[in-house]
């Protein structure tokens, strides 16, 4: 992906006040790799349109980020955006309430279908999910 400015410029302090980004589960998935290979786009942000659909993934590799890559991943859900906005690397991701981690990054893999959005937990272990769970990034 090429961009008209240096990506390392982009930090934390670039981004001001933002609404929080709230979604629901469509469907819940079961399935861990340790050999995934996903390829975090360099961008810190994604702005996510009202009714898309994109997949929920986590990763306990503490240095995935933005211009890397994650193996050891699961996929959990696929879930639509119910209030849009910006989701930002570093934002707490919950799902009903409860904190799963925080945004790593994102996976372009399966577009213009969908984005894998990347959030890094303390472990593989497999969230407890149902269809129709809130989940929010703020």
């Amino acid at each position: 992906m090429s961009a008209p400015y240096d990506f390392r410029r982009i930090t934390p302090s670039v981004y001001g006040e933002k609404r929080p980004v709230e979604g629901e589960v469509v469907a819940v998935l079961h399935v861990v790799f340790h050999d995934r290979g996903l390829e975090l786009i360099q961008t810190k942000s994604r702005t996510v349109k009202l009714n898309e659909i994109h997949e929920l993934m986590i990763t306990d590799e503490q240095e995935a980020a933005p211009g890397g890559g994650a193996d050891r991943v699961r996929a959990i859900a696929f879930f639509e955006i119910t209030k849009s906005g910006l989701i930002v690397m570093g934002d707490e991701v919950t799902i009903e309430g409860k904190k799963l981690g925080t945004l790593a990054g994102y996976d372009v893999t399966h577009m213009p279908n969908h984005i894998n959005v990347v959030v890094k937990t303390e472990t593989l272990d497999e969230p407890v999910l149902r269809v129709g769970d809130k989940v929010r990034f703020a």
